[in-house]
């Protein structure tokens, strides 16, 4: 397997690719924001392109990486191929009235469940790593990490859903 980077002047930039098999793959980030994906099969003359924008080439390298998207509930689940059995869930949630004025630590939202809030979107700001201080608000949302089973802990013992 090659794989190569090319400087395209006022086009972009291009990474390429070449599979065991002889397929070539080619991935163009235009200076416009566009990206392009080239497959070229071993032996074929013409290739197969795609236009992706920023969202949908984030998403597709997500799968490529071993992560299983879940777009409708906005859950990433990472698989890590050097670690089989151990599979990482990133979910969000939308906080409601029973957890108004609530805080992270007087929740005990790690002992009770095993979740860990990485971090909470409030009127569009973002608050990394929050403190066990840190007093939820309605509609702040909040973006939780643990293996599935803890999510659905979190979900069903703190959330009530």
């Amino acid at each position: 397997m090659s794989f190569k980077s090319i400087d395209l002047p006022g086009i972009g930039t291009k990474y390429e690719i070449e599979t065991e098999k002889g397929d070539r793959v080619a991935v163009i980030f235009k200076d416009t924001g566009g990206i392009q994906l080239y497959v070229l099969e071993k032996g074929k003359e013409t290739p197969s392109a795609v236009e992706l924008n920023p969202w949908e080439a984030r998403r597709l390298g997500s799968i490529l990486t071993g992560a299983v998207i879940e777009p409708e509930k906005e859950a990433v689940e990472v698989a890590f191929s050097a670690l089989s059995d151990l599979r990482i869930s990133v979910q969000t949630y939308i906080i409601g009235k029973n957890l108004k004025g609530k805080s992270i630590g007087e929740l005990a939202i790690r002992r009770r469940t095993g979740v860990t809030i990485i971090a909470v979107s409030r009127k569009g700001k973002n608050i990394i790593n929050p403190p066990p201080d840190f007093v939820f608000e309605e509609g702040d949302i909040v973006v939780a990490i643990g293996e599935r089973h803890q999510l659905e802990t979190f979900e069903r013992e703190i959330l009530g859903i």
